[in-house]
């Protein structure tokens, strides 16, 4: 059976720096998934009593991802730099450089997503961004993390649910890998996971129904008078509140992901981070035959104005996201 190093190696494109900073990524989230699943028995469940920088109940999980996959990335001496969900600013690791690397790389990463469920023990993950240095490394600072999702080198994100996946793309279609407890290695269980262009199933959370834009409205209200409405299909509804979680049921059987600007969140430009969630999540979903959208332009094509810059999301199924894109057009 292949794994994870293996596969690596045997990728053309993939430059010796990467496959270590991306074995490093593969490794941390290892330990992640160790720390979860221990978590009821350290006492790592539950809240910090403390807000994140976006201003978010803080589980302590969240902290221990977090400094999990910092202690991870500075293994290599090729990452330049990290931005975190959990963290304000970069992390700049500029004096840990190999003074041989000729391209260092920044990492951008959401350290445990979905983490309001791990006490409930549901399905959560770990996303992660790797982009190059668009400069010398003496120079970084915060706009060199700003590049669009197009420009991105690898994303992957962890799974840590029945068992504990890992799924990437390096540009060369996606592939799953799952965790073997036995020896520690990532093996390959799902090569070239292709979205199944049609859908009969949506995700989004109804509950916010009323605060959403009349496009959105009108969709939602299409897809839940089924066959006998303009669709005419019915359509199932999940909702798990873990991208993680919803993207990989997406891979895996079809299905679009949506979390829509709203009322609420308009301030805020919508819910989700485009730099360590809405990029990794819709490069990986467009290598495997999907879009990703913001119901009016394509995820990966936006110039990032900010580290922490929020978004709205619709992605999946080719053609329900172009059939939802078109309601915004109408």
């Amino acid at each position: 059976m292949t794994d994870l190093t293996y596969f690596i190696k045997e990728l053309p494109s993939v430059k010796a720096g990467l496959g270590r900073v991306l074995a490093d990524a593969a490794a941390a989230c290892v330990e992640i998934s160790r720390a979860i699943d221990r978590g009821a028995l350290t006492g790592a469940m539950g809240n910090r009593g403390e807000r994140n920088v976006q201003g978010e109940e803080q589980k302590k999980l969240d902290v221990i991802s977090n400094d999990v996959f910092i202690e991870y990335m500075q293994r290599s001496g090729l990452v330049a730099g990290l931005v975190s969900e959990e963290m304000e600013a970069p992390l700049f690791l500029t004096s840990k450089l190999e003074r041989n690397t000729a391209e260092p790389y920044l990492v951008l990463f959401d350290p445990l997503d979905g983490s309001s469920n791990v006490d409930a023990n549901i399905s959560v993950g770990t996303i992660f961004s790797i982009l190059r240095c668009p400069q010398d490394i003496s120079s970084l600072d915060d706009e060199s993390f700003l590049q669009p999702g197009a420009q991105q080198v690898c994303a992957g994100y962890a799974m840590y649910g029945s068992s504990t996946m890992l799924v990437l793309t390096v540009g060369e279609g996606v592939q799953g890998f799952t965790l073997d407890r036995d020896t520690g290695a990532f093996v390959l269980t799902h090569p070239d996971m292709r979205i199944p262009p049609d859908t009969h199933e949506f995700a989004i959370n109804l509950s916010n129904y009323r605060f959403w834009e009349s496009p959105m409205q009108n969709y939602i209200d299409d897809c839940l008078q089924g066959k006998e409405g303009r669709r005419g299909r019915d359509f199932n509804m999940r909702w798990i509140a873990s991208m993680v979680a919803e993207v990989h049921r997406i891979l895996i059987r079809g299905g679009i992901f949506i979390y829509p600007i709203d009322s609420k969140n308009r301030k805020q430009g919508g819910r989700l981070r485009l730099l360590y969630e809405a990029n990794p999540m819709g490069f990986i979903v467009e290598q495997a035959g999907g879009m990703a959208s913001t119901g009016r332009h394509r995820i990966l094509d936006i110039a990032p104005e900010a580290l922490h810059q929020r978004i709205p999301v619709v992605m999946g199924s080719n053609n329900e996201v172009e059939t939802l894109t078109g309601y915004y057009k109408r």
